[in-house]
């Protein structure tokens, strides 16, 4: 009887045992998911410490002027203290210094031509010939005419020689000598004519023979040899530009001008002329103001003269035009390149002698080319930086790799 176990403490032990089980069940998969998440956090943290670490090794240095920061390598200029010229830039055009419409001034057939298209003429040079033999007949006969009247002039002022001894004598009247005067007197101006007639007819025998007026370059012949020509026809035979000297036009704002006028009544101004693919610029002087201002474009027009010796500047071409008013004394430059403009206006970096930087502002009078003069903020023999800007900061250090040279 002993032995036996009653059922209801078997369902109990049963109930009790199933309760453990599903208990150590939970505290053992409890603790599995915890130490995963540790372990994971764990490997998130080492992760995210060697990717803090290598963004620490490969990190730049900070901008210039932080602690440890590398100098920072520029390019300096001194500030300058030097004559600077003031000029006024303008476009112009080139102009012939004489432009000259050759005609023929008697009507003829061409049968020579004595020159090249765009050469160079002189003065007095062979251009055109037109058939001549019209007007060498033309002076013959003017000539014989001539000759005609002279005879008819003697014979008459022999018989008024005669009959004026006559009338002296009282042979005949005084009517009868007046009719051989006339007569002699009209022969005389049949005279005159006829030397009119050969002077007209052996000018326009050289008018057959057309030569250059002018100096110049020729241009692209109009009408060819061979063709008929008529007198002062609307088409030119060709165009003569004289270009030695050769003038260059330009037009300045009016504002400009009170200026000019005032310092061209103290001397000649240079004026110098360039075209933008060319190096070297052609000197020259103002010779022309224009009498009145273009009311449109509220600008004057003015003229420079140029030698032109080595044919830089051509007739029609565009140029940049320089005219010089005065050369500025003992004014203080930078380059161009060394200033800069920020929020409050126009500043440069000036590299102090323990080459730190220091941000200046200053003021800019005016250009002159790759030059900016300057009003006020610099002293002479300072250096500003002309390359390199971009990395600094006031106070930042720097290093000068290379110096601006200038005239």
């Amino acid at each position: 009887m002993s032995a036996l176990i009653h059922p209801k403490r078997l369902l109990i032990a049963g109930v009790l045992a199933s309760a453990l089980t599903a208990i150590a069940v939970v505290v053992y998969y409890g603790t599995g998911a915890n130490a995963q998440s540790e372990g994971q956090n764990g490997g998130k943290a080492s992760a995210s410490g060697a990717g803090s670490a290598a963004k620490a090794e490969k990190a730049p240095a900070g901008r210039s002027g932080s602690p440890g920061q590398a100098p920072v390598p520029v390019t300096v200029a001194a500030v300058m203290q030097q004559s600077v010229p003031f000029r006024i830039q303008a476009v112009g055009s080139v102009e012939a210094y004489a432009t000259v419409a050759v005609k023929a001034r008697v009507d003829g057939q061409i049968v020579d031509v004595g020159f090249r298209e765009g050469q160079e003429v002189r003065a007095g040079s062979v251009l055109f010939s037109i058939d001549p033999r019209p007007f060498e007949a033309a002076l013959r006969q003017a000539q014989a005419n001539l000759q005609r009247d002279l005879a008819q002039l003697a014979q008459a002022e022999r018989q008024e020689a005669r009959y004026q001894e006559l009338l002296a004598k009282n042979f005949i009247s005084k009517e009868a000598y007046a009719q051989f005067k006339t007569g002699a007197e009209t022969a005389a101006a049949a005279v005159l004519a006829s030397e009119a007639a050969v002077a007209n007819a052996r000018l326009q025998l050289e008018y057959t023979t057309i030569r250059a007026p002018i100096v110049g370059y020729a241009g692209r012949i109009q009408i060819q040899k061979g063709n008929l020509v008529k007198a002062n026809d609307t088409t030119p035979l060709v165009v003569l530009n004289q270009v030695h000297p050769i003038y260059v036009g330009f037009a300045i704002p009016e504002q400009s001008l009170p200026a000019v006028r005032k310092y061209l009544a103290e001397g000649p101004l240079a004026v110098e002329a360039a075209s933008p693919e060319a190096g070297k610029r052609a000197t020259g002087k103002l010779v022309f103001i224009d009498n009145a201002v273009d009311t449109t474009t509220g600008t004057i027009k003015l003229k420079g003269v140029f030698e032109n010796r080595e044919n830089a500047l051509w007739p029609g071409q565009f140029v940049n035009v320089s005219l010089t008013l005065y050369d500025q004394k003992d004014a203080l430059t930078v380059p161009s390149r060394a200033v800069q403009t920020g929020p409050n206006g126009q500043y440069v970096f000036v590299v102090r002698p323990d080459l730190s930087v220091e941000v200046r502002p200053v003021t800019i009078q005016r250009s002159e080319g790759e030059l900016a003069i300057v009003g006020t903020g610099l002293a002479k023999a300072e250096q500003v930086v002309t390359q390199g800007q971009l990395r600094l900061t006031p106070g930042a250090k720097v290093v000068v790799k290379s110096e601006d040279r200038r005239s």
